[in-house]
């Protein structure tokens, strides 16, 4: 098996992503299907395209699927109170969401998500700019089935099958360690207006109408606890192989 993974920017700035995990006669058509995304992204035309392939030389973790639910949502300010709802109801703080919420409506976009701590706020990921990125991560075959015939079910289109199914792998892996209570995330594509909140606890719930179309802010922010193995868990997220089902 295989690691995939596509990143494109313009002048340094990060306008798209991509990865997954298959096999090597599957490689060609995943790379021609991340380059044709990165040239065709609604945050611009990208100067630079890096695809990486990597054999993948370890077991893979295997993670099962974080069920979805799509709530009601009608505005940026009534996403707001939902995601400090379900944060508050998982023991995190005030200060944590609100510093939670600069990362979230950002102009400047980092490739990763910030660690932020759920008590006190503070954000302890080790570089600001890029973030920690969730990767090495695919989906089995029949659970991607189950998952896009479900998605299909409640009207979500295909160009939209694929953002919803990459989400999930990463909210899925993450939620696996222990360390991380919840995961928050606005999209920074401008044509994309659902985001989600995500826990072990929540599951991935969806949320309409985060934001107005044709912004450009976004970001991922996960809550992690006071405690928490910090280097281990950049670790699993970034280098240990999973595989959802």
């Amino acid at each position: 098996m295989f690691s995939i993974r596509m990143r494109a920017s313009k002048s340094g700035i990060h306008i798209s992503g991509a990865e997954g995990i298959c096999q090597k006669s599957e490689i060609s058509k995943a790379c021609g299907e991340y380059i044709k995304r990165a040239l065709t992204h609604s945050r611009g035309k990208p100067d630079e395209i890096v695809i990486t392939i990597e054999k993948i030389k370890q077991k893979p973790k295997t993670i099962s699927l974080l069920p979805v639910v799509t709530l009601k949502c009608n505005s940026p300010a009534e996403a707001k109170k939902i995601i400090t709802q379900k944060s508050e109801s998982l023991g995190i703080s005030k200060k944590a969401i609100d510093n939670a919420f600069v990362v979230l409506n950002s102009k400047k976009t980092m490739r990763g998500a910030s660690l932020i701590l759920a008590k006190s706020g503070k954000r302890v990921e080790p570089d600001r700019k890029r973030g920690v990125r969730v990767s090495r991560m695919g989906i089995k075959k029949s659970t991607e089935k189950n998952l896009s015939e479900k998605l299909s079910g409640a009207k979500i289109n295909t160009t939209r099958l694929m953002r919803v199914k990459e989400a999930l792998m990463l909210a899925s892996k993450a939620a696996s360690w222990p360390d991380v209570i919840a995961e928050a995330c606005i999209s920074d594509d401008p044509d994309y207006t659902t985001g989600y909140i995500a826990s072990k606890e929540l599951g991935y719930l969806r949320i309409p109408n985060i934001k107005r179309g044709k912004k450009m802010h976004g970001g991922r922010v996960f809550f992690i606890r006071e405690t928490a193995d910090i280097a281990g868990l950049i670790s699993y997220l970034e280098r240990k192989p999973a595989i959802i089902i």
